[in-house]
This record gives structure tokens, C-alpha cells and sequence, in this order.
């Protein structure tokens, strides 16, 4: 009985490891490419608004975390720099700084949904004309999968 018990037991916490590894290394995986640094860099002499993200927010740790600078424009948000790679992110502009997930799961509502972020080193999202970057100070990248805070930063 203790053998099948230690077995089951194993077998669990290998099936628990396993499925962890796979919601970590599915998104690395299947990401596209990153866009190029050029046109990175191309995309950034455009921007209006400038902002960082940085390791050291409240709930960003270990595996949530930005690093980079973010330039908004009236056509794009793009990141120079990288980001923890995860599933389901998803980018906001937010009216205040956020950098907790309780102040962004009390404030989504204000939020604005801008779309999806596919690669974890540089990006770029397009931006419908219809948004109004005056209206928001900051970029938030979300995962909307385990209603995670990645990171933010405030461009004005």
C-alpha cells in the first residue's frame, strides 16, 4: 500500500511539474519573432510618449517582470527591451499608475484594452486611432490567462 501511495504521489507531483513547465515554455515556444531592433528603433523616432518599464514595481517578481523603454505613438505602443514570457498577455492603457494586481483588477474598468503582446523581447501593437493617449499616463502589460500583473510604466 505505501508503494502505490509513494507511486501516486510521484506520478502527481511530475503530472504538477510538468503542466507548470508547459505554461511556461508554450508561449516561449510558439511566440513569432520579435520584431527587428531597426524597426524598433524606427517606430521609437515617431513616439509622443516615452515611459520604462522596470523590474523593481510592487508585484512584479522573479517570473513577472519588464525591462525597457516603451514609446507610444499615434500608431503603435513598441517596446525596446524585454518582458517574463508568459501566456495570454495583453496590453492597457490605464488613466493612473498601477502597479499592483489589486489596484489593476479595481481599476480595469478605466482601463482601455489595446491588444495583444505575442513576443516577450521588443513588440510592437498597433494602436486604433480611436484611442487618445492623452486620456492615460500608463502602459500595462496584463496576463489575462492567471490575472497576473507583468509590469507598467507611467509615460506622463
Amino acid at each position: 500500500m505505501k508503494k502505490i501511495l509513494t507511486l501516486m504521489v510521484s506520478h502527481v507531483a511530475v503530472a504538477v511539474l510538468g503542466f507548470g513547465a508547459g505554461v511556461y515554455f508554450l508561449p516561449i515556444l510558439t511566440a513569432p519573432p520579435a520584431p527587428d531592433i531597426a524597426v524598433v528603433r524606427d517606430q521609437a523616432t515617431v513616439a509622443e510618449f516615452t515611459g520604462q518599464f522596470r523590474r523593481e514595481l510592487a508585484d512584479s517578481d522573479a517570473v513577472h517582470w519588464g525591462d525597457g523603454t516603451v514609446f507610444l505613438s499615434r500608431e503603435a505602443i513598441v517596446l525596446d527591451g524585454r518582458i517574463a514570457p508568459g501566456p495570454d498577455y495583453k496590453l492597457y492603457l490605464s488613466p493612473v499608475f498601477v502597479e499592483t494586481e489589486d489596484d489593476f483588477l479595481r481599476l480595469k474598468r478605466e482601463m482601455t484594452l489595446i491588444g495583444d503582446v505575442k513576443t516577450f523581447e521588443n513588440f510592437i501593437v498597433p494602436l486604433s486611432s480611436f484611442v487618445d493617449l492623452s486620456r492615460f499616463n500608463t502602459v500595462i502589460v496584463w496576463c489575462e490567462s492567471f490575472s497576473q500583473f507583468i509590469t507598467a510604466a507611467q509615460y506622463r
